[in-house]
């Protein structure tokens, strides 16, 4: 952590993060005007179109602070938008990362109203992740009418489809890891202490088919192979490899097969996720699955999936941004933890290819649930803190520490 304290002294004096402090505090009221447009706008990844408002609000909202912003067509999702500031091209540069669906359908609000309660703001959404959202936007915009200018240039990218997957914007988010020096995720923190997430599982999905030969199960049992007791025998293998010591967990989530009860199936299936805490361990459980080999007589076992999200994992250069963020946190008094989290999200992605710290954005709890709240006061310190992140200095290659 010393050496993390020296980057933070370098970067700025000890008074300037609870001056940025205190400049996103005054304007507490424009924040939570500005959460509660996005919210208001429901965005559900499975409505691409309903995506156009939110990316619009954050579009025009970096545009006034100068960037460049770019739309990203979607295929089949409501798209992306790129943004950097303008003539810095060769600089350094460091990713702010964040989506603009939630998992929430149209017409939630009528049920779910966005709600002020004191220092509370509830709604669906709000917490993941359009808050983190509304951080981005007012950590980049304390930024500018401070005068200060960031040494390592900020880019922003904003995806629609990171709650089914990011089937579309992985390759983009990819791309732009190879190329910074860092990532900031600002997917919301863990649990009410509000715990950046420094670890996160690492994600998979199988799909596993039995194909046996139906028969008459009074008449011709003898000639069938029941795809159905095979899948039963599939599945106490799949369950045997959860180990919750180490953190694997292997859940088959659905089952499929047969036609009529007096009918040997010919086919079953089943669907599976699998979560994993390290790279090893997702090959690992990838080789088990894949070895499966069928016990009954004349069926055969067809495989499909994988580990489609590493684990974001404690590497030298995350824990890097962690101690630097708690150099920060200490300088504005406030309380800072670290934790893991079950789920995966697109700092999975980044974790593998530049330093990444995730867990940055609010504050509150709920995500996906139907009391999902926002602290307002916390988040508001969250935000300074991301402020105070762009401000570091390019990292030091590790090899030369």
């Amino acid at each position: 952590m010393k050496d993390e304290r020296s980057m933070v002294e370098k970067a700025m004096p000890s008074e300037l993060p609870l001056r940025i402090l205190d400049e996103i505090r005054e304007r507490r009221g424009e924040w939570i005007g500005f959460l509660e447009r996005l919210t208001l706008n429901e965005s559900p990844s499975t409505d691409p179109m309903s995506q156009a408002h939110v990316l619009d609000l954050i579009g025009w909202s970096l545009e006034e602070l100068g960037f460049r912003v770019r739309p990203v067509r979607g295929r089949s999702t409501g798209g992306c938008i790129f943004a950097r500031p303008p003539g810095r091209k060769g600089d350094p540069a460091q990713l702010l990362l964040g989506h603009s669906d939630t998992v929430w359908p149209k017409g939630t609000l009528d049920e779910m109203p966005l709600q002020r309660d004191g220092g509370i703001l509830r709604g669906p959404g709000v917490f993941d992740m359009k808050a983190g959202l509304a951080q981005i936007v007012f950590a980049l915009g304390a930024l500018d009418r401070l005068g200060l200018e960031p040494e390592v240039s900020p880019v922003v990218f904003v995806n629609s489809d990171e709650e089914i997957g990011s089937p579309e914007s992985t390759p983009h988010i990819r791309r732009l890891a190879r190329v910074v020096c860092r990532a900031f995720v600002l997917e919301p923190a863990l649990g009410v202490e509000g715990r950046l997430k420094t670890a996160r599982k690492g994600t998979g999905r199988f799909s596993i088919r039995v194909v046996g030969r139906r028969a008459h199960s009074g008449l011709d049992p003898e000639q069938g192979a029941s795809a159905i007791q095979e899948l039963a025998m599939v599945i106490q293998s799949l369950h045997s490899l959860t180990d919750p010591e180490e953190g694997i967990s292997v859940n088959v989530g659905q089952i499929m097969g047969g036609v009529r009860p007096n009918v040997i199936a010919a086919a079953a299936s089943a669907e599976v996720d699998v979560r994993v805490v390290t790279t090893e361990q997702a090959r690992r459980v990838e080789d088990r699955i894949r070895g499966l080999e069928p016990i009954v007589p004349g069926c055969r076992l067809e495989i499909q999936g994988g580990v489609d999200r590493p684990p974001l994992e404690r590497t030298p250069g995350n824990r890097r941004l962690w101690e630097a963020a708690r150099v920060l946190a200490e300088l504005m008094e406030i309380p800072l933890e670290e934790g893991r989290a079950g789920g995966a999200s697109d700092g999975n992605t980044t974790s593998v290819l530049t330093p990444t710290l995730d867990g940055l954005g609010a504050v509150g709890d709920g995500a996906h649930a139907a009391h999902e709240y926002v602290d307002v006061d916390r988040t508001l310190e969250r935000c300074a803190l991301l402020a105070c992140l762009l401000l570091l200095p390019p990292p030091e290659p590790l090899e030369e520490r």
